[in-house]
């Protein structure tokens, strides 16, 4: 994994996202202390989703459709 200062790495990122996008990682250093990495982001796959997953995990029940009590009303349209 090569090395690069900020001040190096800020002249030249054109060059080290192009090698990062070959797969190379590269780190950042401040000094000689590594503060941050280049490395190339991989597509992940699209899983197909399947429709009824949480079926029975929720329940609502009737007193979900009941008007909000009046103080609690005035909390959601902060008055």
């Amino acid at each position: 994994m090569p090395n690069f200062n900020l001040k190096s790495a800020a002249n030249r990122l054109s060059k080290l996202v192009q090698r990062a996008e070959s797969g190379e990682e590269i780190v950042l250093l401040r000094g000689t202390k590594p503060v941050a990495q280049i490395v190339p982001i991989t597509p992940r796959p699209r899983v197909k989703r399947k429709f009824g997953h949480l079926k029975g995990l929720a329940k609502i029940g009737p007193e979900f459709f009941d008007p909000l009590p009046e103080d609690e009303l005035k909390a959601w349209e902060g008055s």
